[in-house]
């Protein structure tokens, strides 16, 4: 299973320059003001501007308007728009159009029912299943990953939600062909926004061996 890996929740300059070093797919930074791994008003987009190419850069947005998502894509040089809240099908349809690249997030409890992915399809590159929490995102808990034994679509899609060393031979597990990254973020800190990178060396030795 040859997985793509995105650390998210990156905000410190010194902590990006090491995770950088370990060469991630995906590094995802977050842009809503109430999580603790907000990146801050003042944040300088050189820093992210200074990431190699080949790694993707991801902005995360929740319940964002239209204007803000553009405009804050261009001042940091954003490859994707990780939208975490109730965003619609209408948003995601205005923003490919304008030229923006999508990775949807949905909220997974166990009455999860995937038919509501259905409309997003046309204008998500990704979609991304978190664990329905009191938060958006960063709950450091797994949902039942053998749900996703009945995806029915075939728009690729990132794992997130409670995925830490200890439970990386249960994704091998997973039977779908589209499960084409895992997101780590809680699991992997000192504190939050601070990756810990002993950790993540790990990580990286487990799913790209």
């Amino acid at each position: 299973m040859d997985l793509k890996i995105k650390v998210c929740g990156m905000k410190n300059p010194q902590n990006i320059e090491e995770v950088v070093r370990l060469k991630p797919d995906f590094m995802g930074f977050i842009f809503y003001s109430k999580s603790k791994r907000f990146i801050g008003d003042f944040w300088d987009p050189k820093i992210i501007h200074l990431i190699s190419t080949d790694i993707q850069k991801v902005g995360v947005f929740v319940n964002e308007d239209f204007e803000t998502l553009v405009d804050t894509q261009k001042k940091y040089s954003l490859d994707y728009l990780q939208l975490h809240g109730e965003e619609s099908i209408e948003l995601c349809e205005k923003l490919k159009k304008s030229g923006g690249k999508i990775i949807k997030v949905f909220s997974v409890g166990n009455d999860f029912d995937f038919s509501q992915t259905k409309g997003y399809e046309e204008y998500c590159s990704y979609f991304l299943f978190d664990t329905k929490g009191d938060n958006y995102g960063g709950n450091g808990i797994a949902f039942n990953w053998q749900l996703l034994n009945n995806y029915p679509s075939e728009v690729p899609y990132f794992l997130s939600g409670g995925i830490g060393l200890e439970n990386l031979e249960m994704i091998k597990e997973i039977n779908s062909s589209f499960l084409y990254a895992v997101d780590v973020n809680s699991r992997f800190e000192t504190e939050p926004g601070l990756k810990d990178i002993p950790k993540l060396k790990e990580l990286f030795n487990t799913l790209k061996a």
